[in-house]
């Protein structure tokens, strides 16, 4: 800050107070010095504070940028094939803070729901799978692995019990088995229950070119999920334990397919919707 800028008298009106009392300009000096001296040490510590503020600035940004990175852009399609109605159910939810504020790590939820049976246990399992991993502890600030794990696993457990509440008072017996991803900043989540699968199309490099001649990169199916089948032995080892059976053609009490589901009361004594060993 300039000297002129803390003293408004000009340069001109100063000479003329020089010639006629130069006391009181030495005095005027003085006191300017000091405005100056003053003005200097708030400037500082604006400064700081400015510094400090910029700097957080600085961290939550480059958190954000972070944490944008990779785009996510996500859509979904359906087709009943020729069944009579669709038994389907899915979710894209770029932004899963559903009506909490948004917490500072970026939350995105994708789902998809296969029904059998009917489509109820899909749609319950739509509405209220996200809300209760929520509910249990998604982490929305800081991730922390271990409790988004948790939060999914309990999650998935609390659907069901709830689901099995709602189809025994309802009087149905739909099931659902499903395959679900949770993106918490730049970690992603993935989970199932039953035959239900998540592929990832990873870009290859083929002759130390990543593009083709055509310009378009080939692309690499990765399956992520292992699908919970009666036919499977640790799936029929557990099932069997529990009391239930695995007829010849690898069903579950001869009917169905899948070891594991949302819902399907009627086989739930043998019929897990746990994904601990997903």
């Amino acid at each position: 800050m300039s000297e002129r800028s803390t003293n408004p008298v000009t340069e001109t009106e100063t000479s003329n107070l020089k010639r006629e009392n130069p006391i009181i300009i030495e005095e005027s000096n003085s006191e300017s010095k000091k405005q100056k001296t003053e003005a200097e040490v708030l400037t500082s510590k604006e400064s700081k504070r400015n510094d400090s503020g910029t700097e957080e600035k600085k961290q939550k940004q480059q958190q954000i940028a972070a944490e944008k990175e990779f785009k996510i852009e996500a859509n979904a399609a359906e087709d009943k094939g020729s069944r009579h109605s669709m038994e389907d159910a899915w979710v894209v939810l770029l932004d899963a803070s559903l009506d909490s504020p948004p917490g500072k790590l970026r939350c995105a939820h994708f789902a998809i729901y296969d029904g059998h049976g009917g489509r109820l246990a899909a749609e319950y399992a739509q509405k209220n799978l996200h809300k209760n991993v929520v509910s249990s502890g998604l982490p929305r600030e800081l991730l922390d692995v271990k409790a988004a794990k948790k939060a999914i696993l309990d999650g998935f457990r609390k659907t069901d019990e709830s689901l099995l509440q709602e189809s025994t008072s309802g009087g149905w017996q739909d099931g659902a088995t499903a395959v679900c991803v949770w993106v918490l900043g730049q970690k992603v989540f993935i989970a199932n229950i039953g035959d239900a699968k998540a592929v990832l199309a990873r870009s290859s490099i083929i002759d130390g070119s990543q593009n083709h001649p055509d310009g378009v990169s080939p692309l690499k199916a990765i399956v992520l999920t292992r699908e919970h089948k009666a036919i499977y032995p640790q799936e029929r080892a557990r099932i069997q334990k529990a009391g239930g059976s695995v007829s010849s053609n690898g069903r579950l009490q001869g009917r169905l397919e899948v070891s594991r589901a949302f819902g399907d009361r009627q086989f739930k004594k043998v019929l897990s919707a746990s994904i601990l060993h997903s």
